[in-house]
């Protein structure tokens, strides 16, 4: 459907009768339910082949909305007064007043929270009205969708509707940092830099949880993002028969004989390459290749999102 005032409606009545309906955001897009409705979320979880264990982000258009679903401390209220509407997932105690379900909490006492910033995203939370869950509109450890036909790649058949807002601009999932008590952790990196968030707060956020642990924010699965294809990382040459994805000026020997080649920014821009990455993933992937070799992305700023979604992509499954 178009993002127009047409589409935005059809899609809010889909939703509040209980449908799935992808949308765009500034990051990938997400497969929208009623969040206050547990046969609505059961059904994103049957679309997507998730496991019940790994909670749902419950997106609202305000941050009024979102501090009646969650007990923000000091540092979550900081966060969320810079970051909001923005690429930040804030997990907090559920608040008693909270009506996002226990099935989307996956039965944990806290809730993942964002506002976003895309303007189709705000418009279509703001007639709908309540919270609503949207976790990546692909299969369950794919890899994420940055535009209305990578979602039907995957969901066609499976979903009511996908509401078309073009490329997503950020293309990388939001940073979560949760803000459980002691001192705030960043789960995953993402949207906003772990520099960005540091300055906020006037600290480096802690490390992550224990990553055997049960996740308490989405994203967290030791083997996410993933193609088909098998994933090599830091490749400085390539085997036979390899798909390759590149960044920057660096060339690994045998190129001349890649199956398929995607690069992620000619220039060595992280903020161009995190745009870019899932939708050359699945170019790659489509190429039949049996494995895609990777060539070392820096660390640096939008570089950590960037690999932290490689190491997951790699990952044995």
């Amino acid at each position: 459907m178009a993002a127009d005032a047409d589409g935005l409606a059809r899609a809010a009545a889909l939703i509040g009768a209980g449908g799935l309906v992808a949308l765009p955001t500034e990051t990938v897009y997400g497969l929208g339910a009623d969040a206050t409705d547990p046969e609505a979320v059961a059904a994103i979880y049957a679309a997507k082949g998730r496991p019940r264990f790994n909670p749902l982000i419950a997106h609202v258009a305000t941050v009024e909305a979102a501090l009646g679903e969650g007990t923000f401390d000091e540092a979550a209220l900081r966060l969320a007064e810079h970051f909001w509407p923005g690429p930040l997932t804030l997990v907090v105690p559920a608040a008693s007043t909270g009506s996002v379900c226990d099935l989307a909490r996956a039965g944990l006492d806290s809730v993942a929270l964002r506002v976003p910033a895309h303007a189709t995203a705000r418009a279509l939370l703001e007639r709908v009205g309540r919270p609503v869950a949207a976790p990546s509109a692909n299969r369950s450890g794919r890899v994420s969708p940055t535009s209305a036909d990578h979602v039907l790649t995957d969901l066609d058949g499976r979903i009511a509707a996908v509401l078309d807002g073009g490329a997503c601009p950020v293309g990388v999932e939001s940073s979560v940092v949760a803000c459980l008590g002691g001192p705030p952790r960043l789960l995953r990196p993402g949207g906003v830099t772990r520099a960005a968030i540091a300055a906020v707060l006037g600290f480096a956020p802690e490390a992550g949880g224990d990553p055997g642990s049960r996740p308490v924010g989405p994203g967290l699965l030791a083997s996410h993002y993933a193609p088909r294809a098998g994933v090599r990382l830091d490749a400085t040459g390539l085997e036979p028969g390899e798909a390759v994805l590149l960044f920057g000026a660096f060339r690994p020997a045998g190129l001349d004989r890649a199956a398929a080649v995607e690069t992620l920014s000619a220039r060595g821009d992280p903020a161009e390459a995190a745009a870019r990455l899932f939708g050359a993933l699945r170019r790659l992937d489509a190429s039949g290749a049996p494995t895609i070799a990777v060539v070392p992305v820096p660390e640096e700023g939008l570089g950590e999102a960037i690999n932290d979604r490689l190491r997951r992509a790699a990952a044995p499954r």
